[in-house]
This record gives C-alpha cells, sequence and structure tokens, in this order.
C-alpha cells in the first residue's frame, strides 16, 4: 500500500479520470479502473482492484473485458501465482492513440457508413426519377450530405496520422503546437518556433 499522500493523491486521479469517462460516454466504473492501474504503475489482481475501488467482482471483470479489448490494458502473469494480473499502456501516447483509434471505430466509422446509405439515396438515379420542381431541393441535399462525408475523410486520414504505430502524426502536432519538451507547468508557453511559425502564418 502506498503512502497516504500517494494514496490520497491516486484516490482523487482516479475520481477525476472517472467523471472524465462519464463525461466521454464511458462506463465511469472501466474510467475508474483504467486509472488506478494507470497511475499506480504497477500490475494489479482482480481482488487488488476490488478492494482498492471497492466495487464488485462483476463490475471489476466486466470492466477489465473492455479495457482488453479497447488496447489499453495487457494481461500480465507473475511467476508461482495462479491469479491473473492486469497492466495499464504505460506510454501515454500510445495510449491516447488506442482511445482514439477504438472511439473512431465505435462511434465515426458507423456514422460515415449510414451517411453513405442516406447519399446512395438520392444519387444520380433519385435525381433522375425526382419532379422537375424538386430538382433544387435534392441538389442542396446532396451538396450538404457530401460536404459532411469530406469531413468525414478529412477526419479519418487524420486520425490514421494519429494512430499509426509510430504515432508521428499526433506526436508532430503536439511539437508544432510547441508542447514537447517544456515540460509540465512551464510557464514559457510554446517554443519560440512554433510562435514565429503562427506569426508568420
Amino acid at each position: 500500500m502506498p503512502p497516504n499522500s500517494i494514496k490520497a493523491a491516486q484516490d482523487r486521479f482516479v475520481a477525476v479520470w472517472g467523471q472524465m469517462g462519464s463525461a466521454w460516454g464511458i462506463s465511469r466504473t472501466m474510467a475508474e479502473v483504467h486509472a488506478l492501474l494507470y497511475i499506480t504503475g504497477e500490475p494489479l489482481c482482480t481482488d487488488d482492484i476490488m478492494e482498492r475501488l471497492q466495487i464488485s467482482r462483476g463490475n471489476a471483470s466486466m470492466s477489465m473485458r473492455a479495457l482488453l479489448d479497447w488496447g489499453i490494458v495487457e494481461r500480465v502473469h507473475r511467476r508461482g501465482d495462479r491469479k491473473e494480473y492486469f497492466k495499464a499502456e504505460g506510454d501515454v501516447w500510445a495510449m491516447f492513440r488506442a482511445i482514439v483509434r477504438e472511439r473512431m471505430k465505435r462511434e465515426v466509422d458507423p456514422l460515415r457508413a449510414q451517411l453513405y446509405e442516406i447519399r446512395d439515396q438520392t444519387g444520380e438515379r433519385a435525381g433522375e426519377r425526382a419532379p422537375r420542381d424538386q430538382g433544387a431541393d435534392l441538389l442542396a441535399h446532396n451538396r450538404r450530405l457530401d460536404e459532411l462525408l469530406r469531413f468525414f475523410q478529412t477526419l479519418e486520414g487524420v486520425s490514421n496520422s494519429f494512430v499509426s504505430p509510430a504515432g508521428r502524426g499526433l506526436q508532430a502536432a503536439a511539437k508544432i503546437l510547441g508542447y514537447i519538451g517544456g515540460g509540465v507547468g512551464n510557464s514559457a508557453g510554446p517554443s519560440t518556433e512554433a510562435t514565429d511559425t503562427k506569426e508568420a502564418g
């Protein structure tokens, strides 16, 4: 068990991460389990998680399965111990790449597929069958759908850069903003190079 001061800070982190998870539409318990595994930085078994978070075995197991599916937690085995342990991804960049990838797959991809289906309903053949007095409305309808689809295509391209194995896209974006290398609490703000680039633009 960590010292009281560290434990209190860890508990607060778990609570804050759980609130954030709820705001994102993720199960609060799932977010809290992930937060505990991440902030402790050590493998924990289901019993450890249940005791620390005061949750049921069912809740702990369900949350763990979801975290494993998301790819931000992995199973760890200890020699001579039959219990199954779990450890969170410790690399922040890898963790957020996995989260972005999973959210795109679960939320954006299904929406985009339905938008394409809706667009097909008013494609060229539908336009040929439409009464002449509806032609302008049909064109405007399709234009709005096409703009949405182009946006999601762009979003897909950006997200693919972010979630690539190397993660260069996400890190490059952060570097441009001047946050890499400055450290937490750096009051100097973005780097001079990033500031000059912004002013030049």
